[in-house]
């Protein structure tokens, strides 16, 4: 027992305090009385000593004093120097605990103590030293929280600690993530410019955003001006005013460096001249002679001398300043080896990020090619193979949101009321369909104008219809929870769940189609009245009720094409307005009425417009605008789309 604590004893005997003999014979206490001095008078400047004997004195104690530290709990009693940890007890008393046991001992004053307060950087300082035991914490969590502490906060003393964590770590997700996050802190902070770069190689190609956060500080530059150009600095590049610099910035640069005097400007000349006129001179030069630049700046300079005006160079004396002087970018890393294996390495990041960035932008171009095609392949059929200009065809999508909404009211779960959604809303927009084409089309075939006013006109009644039953506020259509999230490839490339159905849903009703129009009578029938409706007519095949069932397949498709869309955008009563432009695009850029131009058509589209996007990405209007435009003047070389038809719609 040291004897410095034998007094302390009696006074806790004389004066009732809790007796911490235990405390004071621990080892942890020994080594808090030896570094006493600096805890109790600490700072972030003095206090790293004190630290680090705590975290490697090896006793096991050694995580509780720290925790109790950073938790601010720590406390010295005034009498004889010994550290407890405490909670407030209630008014003016303290709990006080035993360091070596962890146990309580008892309550005492809180007058009889001093507590330990560290500031906010002796707590960083201590939250550090603390990784240590929670790398090998026997709890999975602890470790993984000490992980993300090191991923977003990690600094040279950790790298000792978490090397000597990664050969017993059990876990093989954890040992992983240990291993790669002393790859980047060793490009950071290795030993030796050998081991930053062997830690770079090992991060080569690596999309991770906290490997280019590791390595674009190593490659930062710093301007700067110089008599002549330093061979004592890992130099970026050289600079040239006026090329890679404004003229004004290169001798900024010169004053900043105290290598020049500030510029003197003519309206700062001029306000000082002004300033220092006496009897009728300035500086020793008369008023009147100061009508040449020579003048002024003699006077200038005469009033410099005289200590009435600040040191300024003139326009010759800059020019001069800048021809006479270098100018060059210093990278902050001092060791040329590295910044160059940096620059190899994030080169090599840069090249795989931008093919995963074209990767990811294809993704989106197809997903929103799918959307397109499952929103235009009705239009295909009644525009396509009719010949009908249906401006009502996006309230058909419409109808089909809504009917999708409807069922998730009457049906809770989410899977089965879209199940029962797909074929409903088939048959709502079908019957609507039909309709539509018995009441209003039937009597149109070969008026185009008429027939687009007429459905023009449908649209307007159905989209206030829709106002009228559901309001005008959105309804949500809700994905069943296995759509939820998305399908992440890497850090850059992903996809959502709903998106990649939505594709897969525009696959099946491909091949849904042609099926129909290749393996059924329906579909016979229609290419038949679509090639030659005479000849169909005369063959014993009705032209008018194929049309009528023509119509309703391509609405009813619609109205499945709304559930699929309900999923991914609001359903409103304009939700059809917002895809009615691009479906006619897509079958007019495709080749009217063919099925496969119509998926090129909606390819060629979602592609343009995700291109045109990615170059302007903060204005999706003006994206629009420049792919309408492209559209306009493709269809000026290639009038009858990708792919023409032949037949009815050809010779139309």
């Amino acid at each position: 027992m040291h004897i410095r604590l034998i007094p302390a004893l009696l006074l806790s005997l004389v004066l009732g305090l809790p007796v911490l003999a235990q405390d004071a014979d621990a080892p942890i206490q020994q080594l808090l009385q030896e570094q006493s001095e600096l805890i109790v008078q600490s700072s972030r400047r003095t206090i790293e000593p004190a630290i680090a004997a705590i975290r490697d004195s090896d006793l096991p104690e050694a995580q509780r004093v720290l925790e109790q530290w950073v938790a601010r709990d720590m406390w010295v009693r005034k009498s004889d120097g010994i550290f407890v940890y405490a909670t407030k007890a209630g008014s003016g008393s303290l709990t006080i605990s035993d360091f070596a046991t962890g146990e309580p001992v008892g309550e005492a004053p809180s007058a009889d103590f001093d507590q330990i307060k560290p500031n906010s950087g002796i707590q960083a300082l201590i939250s550090s030293a603390l990784v240590k035991f929670q790398l090998n914490s026997e709890d999975r969590a602890t470790r993984i929280g000490a992980l993300d502490a090191l991923s977003r906060n990690g600094n040279a003393s950790h790298l000792p600690v978490l090397r000597e964590s990664i050969d017993t770590e059990k876990d093989v997700a954890i040992k992983l993530r240990k291993q790669r996050i002393e790859r980047l802190l060793t490009i950071a902070y290795g030993e030796t410019p050998a081991d930053r770069i062997e830690a770079m190689e090992a991060v080569r190609g690596d999309l991770g955003v906290d490997v280019r956060a590791a390595l674009n500080p190593i490659l930062a530059t710093t301007r700067r001006a110089a008599a002549t150009l330093p061979a004592d600095m890992n130099i970026a590049r050289e600079l040239k005013p006026g090329r890679d610099l404004t003229e004004a910035e290169a001798y900024d640069l010169l004053v900043s460096a105290s290598l020049a005097p500030a510029r003197l400007t003519d309206d700062v000349q001029r306000q000082t001249l002004q300033d220092n006129i006496a009897d009728g001179m300035v500086g020793g030069v008369p008023v009147a002679d100061l009508n040449t630049m020579a003048e002024r700046n003699r006077a200038y300079e005469n009033l410099v001398t005289a200590g009435l005006a600040q040191p300024a160079a003139t326009s010759e004396e800059v020019a001069e300043a800048l021809d006479t002087h270098a100018f060059f970018e210093t990278y902050a890393e001092p060791d040329a080896e590295v910044t160059e294996a940096a620059a190899d390495t994030l080169a090599s990041i840069e090249l795989k990020l931008a093919t995963n960035q074209f990767l990811d932008l294809s993704l989106d171009a197809l997903s929103l090619a799918s959307i397109y095609f499952l929103a235009a392949i009705g239009l295909a059929i009644t525009f396509g193979v009719m010949g009908v200009i249906n401006m009502a065809h996006g309230e058909f999508i419409m109808m089909g949101a809504y009917t999708g909404y409807v069922v998730q009211q009457v049906v809770p779960n989410y899977t089965l009321s879209i199940i029962l959604a797909i074929p409903l809303a088939f048959a709502v927009t079908f019957a609507a369909g039909v309709a539509m084409e018995r009441l209003v089309i039937r009597w149109l075939y070969s008026r185009p104008l008429e027939t687009l006013l007429a459905t023009f006109g449908i649209s307007i009644a159905l989209q206030q219809l829709a106002k009228n039953i559901f309001g005008t506020q959105a309804r949500p259509l809700t994905s069943p929870a296995w759509l939820d999230g998305q399908w992440q490839i890497n850090d850059i490339v992903g996809i959502s769940n709903i998106r990649i159905a939505i594709f897969v849903l525009a696959l099946i009703f491909l091949g849904f189609f042609i099926f129909l129009m290749k393996k059924t009578r329906l579909g016979l029938e229609t290419r038949a009245v679509t090639q030659n409706p005479k000849m169909a007519a005369s063959m014993g095949i009705n032209p008018d009720r194929v049309n009528m069932l023509t119509f309703g397949l391509g609405s009813g498709i619609a109205g499945i094409a709304g559930v699929a869309i309900g999923l991914y955008a609001k359903v409103t009563s304009e939700l059809g307005a917002d895809y009615i432009v691009q479906s006619f695009m897509t079958v007019v850029v495709g080749g009217v009425g063919n099925i496969w131009g119509t998926l090129l058509g909606a390819t060629m589209i979602g592609f343009l417009q995700k291109g045109i996007e990615w170059f302007n990405p903060s204005n999706t209007l003006a994206a629009q605008t420049y792919m309408i435009i492209f559209i306009i003047i493709f269809i000026q070389f290639r009038p009858r789309g990708i792919i023409a038809l032949r037949g009815r719609a050809a010779g139309d």
